[in-house]
């Protein structure tokens, strides 16, 4: 008898979130590659979904269409109501999936989801309020009705039992990791030139909200003294403006910045291969993506000490805590100009990112994922 494990990929054909949509891809690609014996992985869509994004997630057993469209299905999914899903056992790499009483016992139905995440609970002004609504209504039904709920960091654990206290033992921790094969391109350079980016800058990722912090991160680049360009990548489009106005606040002049968004895993890689060093001075309840990729890539990486940033950086970089964010400013601008204040800085640092970047792997989060199922 084979067991199939259904995967939710919606977010993979029509990505409200990037990132949340290259994690769904990557996952399932390692789920298939490390599917235990007499076991497969199915993919769940929403009605319309393109096969070509279906089709980069290579030996799927099968693809099952819901007979909603995406935004449908969410509401459906929200209410409890009837979606055609059914049961078996299902994985979704986000809160979205099929909530509702299943008997785990007798037909072996389970059901596990994935938070990321916190914004909605902790930054909730900074997104529509529609989305607030459906992901902490999901989280309520997640209480009621999940086997699991997987967590990126012990500390988001932490977090997500005091939001949602009856979870109790069904959290679980599983971190995300890079793409598989992440890596700088051997055509870098030309990447580079592509994207109109110079050569050796500081990196910073985010947009103009709050909870990214982005006006720290400027405020350390100009606290550091160092005069080299400043990127930024990840910014939603219209928001560029925003951007370069919170650096020139801070005290990096316009001439400086180099505003991008969002890139593919190859241009990405290729921005980070260009880079002195990463600054992460956000500390919202999330797992940090960019931060991740600094360490995969062995990029000397500056961050703000946070309870998501102790446990993921770790010993790979420099955690600059503070009493308040112009304590933190101060230090990361020290940080920062300490790392690169000579080559063999640099270097060292950079060797400790590259040593802590191989504690996260999809391979090894499948395998987690595979376990979590079969303890369930």
């Amino acid at each position: 008898m084979v067991a199939t494990l259904r995967v939710m990929l919606d977010q993979l054909v029509i990505p409200v979130e990037r990132e949340l949509a290259e994690a769904s891809r990557e996952l399932a690609r390692a789920l298939v590659i490390g599917a235990p014996g007499g076991c497969e992985v199915e993919a769940v869509a929403p009605a319309g979904s393109d096969d070509a994004a279906l089709a980069s997630v290579a030996g799927l057993a099968r693809v099952r269409r819901t007979a909603l469209q995406r935004r449908e299905l969410a509401a459906a999914l929200q209410l409890g109501v009837g979606t055609g899903i059914g049961g078996g056992m299902i994985h979704s790499p986000t809160l979205f999936a099929p909530l509702v009483r299943h008997d785990r016992i007798h037909n072996h139905d389970q059901t596990v989801v994935t938070v990321w995440d916190l914004r909605p609970w902790e930054s909730p002004a900074e997104l529509p309020r529609s989305v607030v609504l459906w992901h902490k209504a999901m989280l309520k039904r997640a209480v009621r009705y999940a086997d699991a709920v997987v967590v990126p960091t012990h500390s988001l654990a932490v977090r997500v039992v005091e939001i949602a206290p009856a979870l109790g033992d069904r959290v679980r921790v599983i971190a995300g990791a890079s793409p598989l094969g992440f890596s700088v391109p051997s055509d870098e350079v030309g990447r580079r030139r592509s994207l109109d980016l110079p050569e050796g800058f500081v990196l910073l990722a985010g947009g103009p909200l709050a909870s990214e912090g982005l006006d720290a991160g400027f405020g350390a680049v100009a606290a550091s003294g160092i005069d080299l360009p400043v990127v930024v990548i990840d910014v939603e489009e219209g928001h560029e403006p925003a951007v370069v106005d919170l650096a020139s606040a801070a005290g990096v002049p316009e001439r400086r910045m180099h505003v991008r968004g969002t890139l593919d895993a190859a241009d990405r890689a290729a921005v980070f291969g260009g880079a002195v060093a990463f600054v992460a001075p956000s500390r919202r309840a999330a797992f940090p993506w960019r931060v991740v990729d600094a360490l995969t890539l062995g990029v000397p990486v500056v961050a703000a000490a946070s309870a998501v940033h102790e446990e993921v950086v770790h010993d790979g970089g420099v955690l600059v805590p503070g009493r308040d964010m112009a304590d933190v400013v101060d230090g990361m601008g020290e940080a920062l100009a300490s790392a690169l204040s000579s080559t063999t800085a640099a270097e060292r640092l950079g060797v400790l990112a590259g040593d802590r970047g191989r504690a996260f792997s999809w391979s090894e989060a499948a395998d987690k994922v595979w376990v979590l199922h079969a303890e369930l």
